[in-house]
């Protein structure tokens, strides 16, 4: 079959790369055509659009991007003509992934959701879109399948493909084939992950390096993407004492003894490999109005740890309490008492359950095929 697929940022390219994987073994003449990234086209993908290109961070920053988004969109219908897919699969990105839900439908082409959007948190009227233009979703988050199925949508829940990549990715180098790959000594080290976006980047690191002369015993570990220049990191990190990892977060938090994190899919790998961790979040002042107006009443946490548990399992450091000092405080919690260690980890045994087994990517790509085949 032929299938085009849609993800529009790190952890998209990442998810789907794996689904990738699984239908090859499914389908040996699958053919993919992809706006992703480099772990896609990795799987055979033909990437159209990359999502450094793609990915906007906050209300102000698409509204003064739209011309590019709009543009983008149109670009993505021609060549979705074009290439004539079997399947649209698309994963999570809905600004931009509704509309192309709409249009592939419109076309006849079979429409799949994979990774939802958070709609349950917010914006919940699109779930009327998606009943009206997806043909499937196939749900990630143990809750999910119950808030579709309440608007009887199709709907399936896989599993969570971040166990898939967690269990291939736990044969990691001993800690002193690392030390010695990253000029690090011997103390433990505090992770550092701002991000992949450049304006995540730019907010969040000036914070966090600010910490570094105040905990002497540990060492600072920054994760950097590598698709962004190195350029944006130095401007905030010269003069400090802070080692880079490129492309290689896992390895980082499987030797790290703590970590800060920006919001988003990093906290819920973190969380995965058992590393207490504090999470950080700020946008610009307008973003951060229109989804105190929009969200603030109906969303009690932010990060997908607290969000899968229902409750406050990891400290959320967000917009104006994201501070040095209170950074600092947080911090220390999370390295010094042994009683707040032993909880977030016990916290973390209990998402590892909820989330279930290894194996999202086959079940998805097992639905994705036999669908096709009916």
């Amino acid at each position: 079959m032929k299938y085009y697929i849609i993800a529009g940022e790190a952890s998209g390219d990442l998810l789907g790369s794996y689904l990738m994987k699984a239908l090859k073994n499914k389908d040996p003449q699958a053919d993919f055509r992809c706006w992703g990234g480099d772990l896609m086209e990795a799987q055979g993908g033909d990437i159209i659009k990359h999502y450094k290109d793609l990915a906007f961070m906050g209300f102000w920053e698409v509204a003064t991007n739209l011309r590019t988004i709009l543009k983008n969109i149109k670009i993505c219908k021609v060549d979705i003509l074009l290439f004539e897919p079997d399947v649209m699969i698309l994963i999570d990105y809905p600004g931009f992934n509704l509309r192309i839900a709409e249009f592939a439908k419109e076309q006849g082409i079979r429409v799949v959701y994979y990774v939802s959007p958070q709609i349950w948190a917010w914006k919940k009227n699109r779930v009327y879109k998606i009943k009206k233009y997806v043909d499937s979703m196939l749900t990630i988050l143990p809750f999910e399948k119950d808030f579709y199925a309440k608007y009887f949508c199709k709907v399936d829940y896989v599993g969570h493909p971040l166990l898939d990549v967690i269990k291939e990715e736990m044969k990691q180098d001993d800690w002193q084939s690392f030390k010695a790959n990253y000029s690090l000594d011997d103390r433990p080290i505090i992770a550092l992950l701002p991000g992949s976006r450049r304006q995540e980047i730019k907010r969040m690191l000036p914070i966090m390096v600010q910490l570094v002369e105040q905990f002497p015993e540990f060492q600072f570990v920054m994760s950097k993407v590598k698709w962004q220049p190195i350029s944006l990191y130095l401007h905030h990190i010269e003069n400090k004492k802070i080692s880079v990892v490129e492309g290689n977060t896992y390895a980082l938090l499987h030797h790290a003894k703590a970590a800060l994190v920006t919001s988003g899919t990093a906290t819920l790998e973190t969380a995965l490999w058992n590393v207490p961790q504090v999470v950080c979040y700020k946008s610009s002042f307008i973003s951060a109005l229109i989804a105190l107006i929009l969200v603030g009443k109906h969303l009690k946490s932010f990060s997908l740890v607290n969000l899968i548990l229902n409750k406050t399992a990891v400290t959320e450091l967000i917009q104006y309490d994201f501070t040095p000092k209170k950074l600092k405080a947080e911090l220390e919690k999370i390295v010094y008492d042994n009683e707040v260690i032993a909880t977030m980890k016990s916290d973390y045994r209990q998402l590892q359950n909820a989330l279930g087994e290894a194996g999202a990517s086959e079940n998805a790509a097992n639905i994705i095929v036999r669908d096709g085949i009916e």
